[in-house]
């Protein structure tokens, strides 16, 4: 696909905000500079919320993920230094800006199935575009387009994320372990972290990837009561957790909390179908 698009202009004309591939497909660019790739019956897959999104920026502002940002970058930017880099599930686009201000070569593409996302994303960095789409009907990326690709705390498609890389291309994903917030658990009856959830992540990636490394990010984060709301209401225990206020208001001022991450990186598995 050919993107016509002027930046930072708050008012395109119409022919400005039109991405055109080579079959005669077009696809407008929303004003809040997003293009919908959605297309055929709706998804099936549940985005973040406009409040859950708005929580998740509030806590990333916090720097309390940095650690976890600084590892996802540093992963990627040791393999990748220019080309495309993808993050599957987006979110507010915050782990694909650090990268991209990393990497002064690459470029970003944000790609969420939530429109409050992609409208974020959109903003989130100058050399990142926002796709609406749903990774697991297939991403509309060619084949070996990407040089890299990252999902932090998202669901991912390892086969279509094997399809587009390159074959020297990366795949770094971060999942959160057993004790990741594990003192807000029980608390405020948090959805719990699979513990099964290394070997699923394992036998999903197996046949398209190979693992190349993993590292462990791990440490305390001091966290007030509205720093622990945010967390409450970011993630999938914002779909499952009713009266949250009322048990916020039984802990401490100030609380320390486990982050645990694991951050693993792939590459194509040797003879990746393309």
């Amino acid at each position: 696909m050919r993107a016509q698009r002027v930046p930072e202009e708050p008012e395109l004309e119409a022919y400005d905000r039109v991405l055109r591939c080579g079959y005669g497909h077009s696809f407008d660019i929303a004003r809040q500079g997003y293009v919908s790739l959605l297309t055929g019956a709706s998804t099936k897959m549940t985005g973040d919320t406009a409040a859950m999104l708005d929580a998740r920026a509030a806590f990333q502002r916090g720097g309390h993920f940095i650690p976890i940002a600084d590892a996802v970058t540093h992963t990627m930017t040791a393999c990748v230094r220019a080309g495309a880099v993808l993050e599957v599930g987006a979110g507010t686009g915050y782990y694909l800006a650090r990268v991209l201000d990393a990497t002064p070569q690459a470029l970003g593409i944000a790609l969420d199935v939530a429109k409050p996302a992609v409208r974020r994303c959109a903003r989130a960095h100058p050399r990142a575009a926002a796709v609406l789409a749903d990774a697991w009907r297939g991403l509309p990326l060619r084949d070996g387009a990407l040089a890299g690709a990252l999902s932090v705390f998202a669901p991912r498609n390892p086969g279509e994320v094997a399809r587009a890389l390159a074959p020297d291309g990366r795949f770094v994903v971060a999942t959160p372990t057993e004790r990741h917030l594990g003192e807000l658990i029980d608390p405020l009856s948090m959805v719990r972290v699979d513990p099964d959830k290394d070997r699923r992540l394992d036998a999903a990636m197996a046949g398209h990837f190979e693992p190349v490394e993993q590292r462990l990010v791990e440490y305390p984060m001091a966290l007030d009561r509205a720093e622990v709301a945010h967390i409450v209401g970011m993630g999938p225990s914002a779909h499952h957790t009713t009266a949250a206020d009322e048990r916020l208001t039984g802990l401490p001022q100030t609380l320390e909390v486990t982050a645990s991450v694991l951050v693993s990186t792939y590459r194509p598995a040797v003879g990746t179908v393309r």
